[in-house]
């Protein structure tokens, strides 16, 4: 199904997001991030109810990562969806953020 879902971005330079419109739905799915420095925060995903388990968030995450690779940012996952994704996709570690302890 990602490969039929059209993603939309709005960067604002300090804060963004990727968006999907969702049929039936009045919201889209969104993925939420802030910069900080190089990275970028992902703060949070959300797919409207009807939507969910349709690949929709992970295509937003994969979006990101894409364009992680593409622009030179790195990815810091606090939404715990994006991090249960980067737990599952350890191919994308090139991409995740360090962060100090």
């Amino acid at each position: 199904m990602s490969d039929s879902i059209e993603i939309t971005h709005d960067d604002q330079t300090t804060h963004g997001t990727y968006s999907a419109p969702v049929e039936g739905a009045d919201k889209p799915a969104v993925l939420t991030w802030t910069a900080r420095g190089e990275a970028r925060i992902a703060e949070h995903t959300f797919t409207p109810p009807a939507a969910r388990g349709k690949g929709i968030a992970l295509a937003l995450v994969k979006e990101m990562v894409a364009d992680a690779r593409e622009h030179g940012f790195t990815i810091e996952p606090q939404c715990p969806y994006v991090e249960a994704q980067f737990r599952k996709h350890s191919d994308w570690a090139d991409v995740r953020a360090e962060v100090p302890s």
